[in-house]
Order: C-alpha cells, then structure tokens, then sequence
C-alpha cells in the first residue's frame, strides 16, 4: 500500500505535462498531459484576455507537482490542486484546474476505450440542443439574422442589437458567425454606454422577432451584467409578454441576494453564470430558485468534475445548465461540454459560436451540429485533439477585452 500523499503505482503516471498556446485567429491556451503508457490528453485553459496568467500558473506551479501521479484518480487530484495551493478559487486558479482535471477525462475515456459521456453515466438525451447569436446594427438587421440560424437549423437564438447612439454595443459584430469582442492592442479598447437608451430600445427587438417568427423558436438575450437589480427587475416585466426563453446575466452576480429584487417583479426566467467559477459563486442562487438556468463552463469553473457538482445541486431545485460556449473557449472545452451536456438529467441549453476554419484546423474534432443539435464524438475520451505543428505557426498575440464607460466617463460593467 502506497503512503498517503504518494503517487499510486496502480495506474498509468503522468510523465510529462506541457503548456501550448496558440492564436489561430484568437488566442488559446491548452494542457497536454501523457502518462507513462504513452496516453495524451488535453484541456482547455483558456481565460479570454488573460491567457498568459493561467499559462504561467500552470507551467510554473501545477505542471511541477503532476509528474509521477496517477492519471485516474481524477477527484483526488481535484482536490490536490485545490485545497494543496491554500489560495482558493479565482478565475485562474479554476482554470487552470480545468485544464487538468478535463485532461484527465480525456485520458481516462481512452484508457477505457469509451467516450468521456459513457464515464459519466451514458446519455440522457439523444442529442444537444445548441443556440446562435443572432445580431445586427439595427432590429431589421437582426430580424433577418434570426432567419438565417433559423435555415441552418437552430432551435433557439440569442438576439443582440446596436443601440441608437452609441458606436458600439456588446454583442454586435461585422462578422455574423464569428462574434469576437477581444480586440488585438496591449491595451483594451473603450466603448460607451447608455443604460436608458438600452432599456428604451430593446424590447422593440423581441416585438419585431416575435412578430415575424412566432413563439415555435426559443428566444434569448445577453444583458451583459449592465443593469441594476431594479432596471433588470424592470426590464424582465417589460418583456414578459414576449415569453424569453431566459434573460441572460441582468446584473453583476457578485452580489446573489441582488436576484430576489429581480425575483419579486418578474416572471422572465433568469440566466447567469459564465463567470462563476465555484458552486459557492451560486449555492444561493441556486438553493434559493433564484434563477432558472446556470451558465458556468467546464473551462472556468473546475473542469469537468466541479461544474458536475454545480449541476448536480441545481438539479435538486429545478434549476437547468445552460453552459456558456462562446469562441473564448476551445474545440476542447465545447467537447468537453459536450459530453457533460449529454449525460446530466437537468440539461437545458448549449451556446454554440461557431470556431474559425483555423481554429478548427488546429484542434481537429468529432463532434458536429445536425438539425438544431450537437453531438459529441463516440471516439474514445473528449474526441478531440491539438495539432502542435500547426499551433506554432499562430503565436501569441495580445488581445484585451474592451472597458465600458457611461457617457459622463465612469466605467461600467462591460
């Protein structure tokens, strides 16, 4: 029997563990590990507009302490990592543990000669419902947008329109499929904002979307963490009528109380969570049914095995998943998600940004999108690999996301 705190000799041993990062368009960054039985398997740790961060958090701290430890005790290294560093939680710290702990899936599926959903339980449903980003200048822009994603087969679209007034809204891009808000520069843009001319405007969106498509598509939007509790509370009541499948973060979550305001005043169902990075950033939301849909991701919050648990407790409240997958995170995580998506009972949606046709050159994979749905690959593990060849040909390049200011000069949530 081994000492505790020793790495086991029953299983494979991690023998190296390498940090990759590539810009194939926008920046990634990627963990490869392989064992002693010549087995690789890769993660995602990519934190958009920080990258560089968690690459050094891994190569300089978590790559050292990996070597020669049993790539299948998965919880047991979750832990390590965790409690083992005494500062927990925050955005690089979670990242970084996705990284390994998706890695490590992706081994163990290979190992096992299963697809990583097999490993956590088997499907659940046939296939995963996915929803695009529909966006324009103007509503008609956007009205037609919703069109085309409703041709290729969509189910659900999230819409994001240009404000009359300002130059630049979240959301909205030149490139309908490729939506990307990092802008190359050392130094983030700095954009406008004007929360009445908002709260004016966009229910104007959902009316013209409605009036032309029905209620048949699901129909969501991104707030984008910019109103108080009292103007979601009051933007939710004034769009009831167009029955959104959820709004999306209407209010920094940092404080989750902020959630029964909007609570009180609306029907609207509630969708947050993209920066969580623990079950602790919503054990209140969640126990407390204070939003219907948790957004946190496999890459930013723990990886695999932690954002399980997050799905787990929100199944005991009626709570669904409804995992961001925006272009930040890689082929890796979205197969990632994928397979998680596909194996929980208390699934609801997926978002799906297309990648660039070099991104998905870089990291070749199996999943694939058919009739408003996406399936991950039946190939042992995650189904999805990186071409290190083909990532050195696109180095780092730096790339900020934009600040927010209010027309006086204050900055705002972006």
């Amino acid at each position: 029997m081994t000492e505790p705190g020793t790495p086991s000799s029953r299983g494979s041993r991690i023998v190296d563990a390498r940090v990759i990062v590539t810009c194939p368009g926008r920046n990634f960054v990627t963990l490869k590990l392989t064992t002693d039985d010549g087995v690789s398997g890769i993660g995602d740790a990519t934190l958009n507009g920080r990258e560089l961060a968690v690459a050094s958090y891994l190569q300089d701290h978590v790559c050292p302490a990996l070597i020669g430890r049993d790539s299948s005790r998965i919880e047991d290294t979750w832990h390590y990592l965790y409690k083992g560093a005494y500062w927990r939680r925050g955005p690089v710290t979670m990242t970084a543990i996705a990284a390994v702990d998706t890695a490590l899936w992706d081994i163990l599926g290979k190992v096992a000669g299963l697809p990583v959903y097999q490993l956590l339980g088997g499907r659940a449903r046939e296939g995963v419902t996915v929803y695009g980003h529909a966006n324009g200048r103007d509503i008609p822009e956007v009205v037609d947008q919703v069109g085309v994603y409703l041709e290729l087969g969509y189910k659900a679209v999230r819409v994001q329109v240009g404000v009359p007034g300002l130059p630049v809204v979240y959301g909205v891009s030149d490139d309908k499929l490729f939506y990307e808000p990092a802008v190359a520069g050392a130094a983030p843009t700095e954009a406008t904002w004007s929360t009445e001319r908002y709260l004016h405007h966009v229910p104007a969106l959902f009316e013209a979307v409605r009036d032309k498509y029905g209620f048949d598509v699901r129909l969501l939007h991104d707030v984008h963490h910019r109103l108080t509790p009292i103007e979601a509370a009051r933007l939710g009541k004034r769009v009831e009528e167009y029955q959104l499948y959820w709004l999306e973060d209407p209010t920094p979550a940092e404080s989750q109380e902020a959630f029964r305001l909007i609570r009180q005043h609306t029907t609207t169902p509630i969708a947050v969570g993209e920066v969580f990075n623990s079950i602790w950033d919503c054990q209140q939301l969640i126990t407390e049914q204070l939003v219907d849909f948790i957004r946190a991701t496999v890459v930013h919050a723990g990886g695999i095995t932690h954002l399980r648990r997050i799905f787990n407790l929100a199944e005991l409240y009626q709570v669904r998943s409804g995992s961001h997958g925006a272009t930040d995170l890689s082929p890796v995580c979205m197969a990632a998600a994928l397979h998680l998506d596909l194996a929980i009972p208390n699934f609801g949606l997926q978002e799906y940004m297309r990648h660039s046709a070099a991104t998905d050159e870089v990291f070749p994979h199996g999943y694939h999108f058919a009739d408003g749905y996406l399936h991950p690959a039946e190939t042992p593990g995650l189904g999805v690999e990186i071409d290190e060849e083909l990532a050195a040909r696109y180095p780092y390049s730096a790339a900020p996301l934009p600040v927010n200011r209010l027309l006086d000069g204050s900055v705002h949530s972006w």
